[in-house]
């Protein structure tokens, strides 16, 4: 099994987090290799990766793509994300050519169950093989000229072909494809892979990259964002709620910041105490914040209406924003 992460010095505590239960949860797996894209971990970070890698008996490769921007062919401008989320286009490139296949996570994962049936999956001539998100925003859907009903798909957790991915210069046309719409784009390399990649992503199921504010939503609105949704029987989506294979912390609700109340946050604070970032103090000032979009979660169980509201509301600030920020480039 090959596994591949993404991580700048700022994530290394939670990639650190994302591996230990890698490591714990695969421990039948007799060859797990892990390659790390370094966009710029520090030295003592790395050997808090290798320590973790150790205590398991395994080994982990760390390569070096501190040079991500020069590997571009524009200056990329990824906004409210870090350079580092385009890293996973260089898949092919990075990793040995005897790398056939690949699992990508992101460094907010916590793993809770063997990957093996993941790895496993038959992709029935397709690139990769996702999770859905159909709650994206229509704006999203729209200049990358997706109908409502067709499936978006998170790239947070990923298995990939690399025999084909190499063959078809899919991380070029990625590059390509990111810059044409990048004056645009709320979600970049995630944007270009849906984009791009349209018709050829096979659906999984949600237990292997359960995002924790879907604890909250009920099947029928989900299905009701984009009828897509109804590949995933109703009974294993409420399966995936009580028993993730793969947690994925992307909403703001984050545990490791203060005044976090998410569910699924205990797994992550045990691996943590586990780890060579034990007893790393929570981030502090967005209390507040936490405890707002909490409530919000729950609204979203009692008041769907009210939380598309509010998401309605954001992606307008979102989209004003980056309206304003291609402005102040042309002047």
């Amino acid at each position: 099994m090959d596994v591949v992460y993404v991580s700048n010095e700022k994530y290394a505590p939670h990639l650190g987090v994302s591996l230990y239960s890698l490591y714990d949860r695969n421990t039948e797996e007799d060859n797990l290799n892990v390659t790390v894209f370094s966009t710029g971990l520090s030295s003592s970070s790395v050997e808090n990766l290798e320590q973790i890698a150790e205590e398991f008996g395994r080994q982990i490769s760390i390569s070096d793509l501190t040079d991500l921007r020069d590997r571009l062919s524009f200056d990329a401008d990824t906004g409210r994300f870090d350079i580092s989320t385009l890293g996973r286009f260089f898949i092919g490139d990075l990793l040995p050519v005897t790398t056939q296949r690949v699992i990508y996570l992101d460094c907010d994962t916590v793993i809770l169950h063997p990957l093996t049936k993941m790895w496993n999956t038959d992709l029935k001539g397709k690139l990769l093989a996702a999770v859905q998100e159909p709650t994206i925003y229509p704006e999203v859907r729209s200049y990358l000229g997706m109908k409502k009903d067709e499936a978006y798909f998170n790239a947070g957790v990923f298995l990939a072909d690399l025999t084909r991915w190499r063959a078809e210069k899919i991380r070029r046309k990625l590059i390509l494809y990111y810059r044409s719409i990048e004056k645009e784009s709320l979600f970049h390399d995630q944007d270009a892979i849906n984009g791009l990649l349209k018709g050829e992503i096979r659906n999984l199921s949600p237990a292997w990259n359960f995002f924790t504010n879907y604890r909250y939503f009920h099947y029928r609105d989900l299905t009701g964002m984009s009828s897509s949704y109804r590949v995933i029987p109703e009974d294993a989506f409420e399966k995936a709620k009580k028993h993730p294979a793969v947690v994925h912390f992307a909403g703001d609700e984050r545990p490791w910041k203060a005044g976090s109340l998410n569910y699924y946050g205990q797994a992550y604070r045990m691996y943590l105490e586990l780890t060579p970032w034990r007893g790393t103090p929570k981030e502090r000032g967005s209390e507040g914040r936490m405890l707002a979009y909490h409530a919000m979660d729950w609204m979203t169980f009692v008041y769907p209406a009210g939380r598309k509201k509010i998401s309605e509301a954001f992606v307008r600030k979102l989209t004003r924003e980056k309206k304003e920020k291609e402005k102040g480039k042309e002047i």
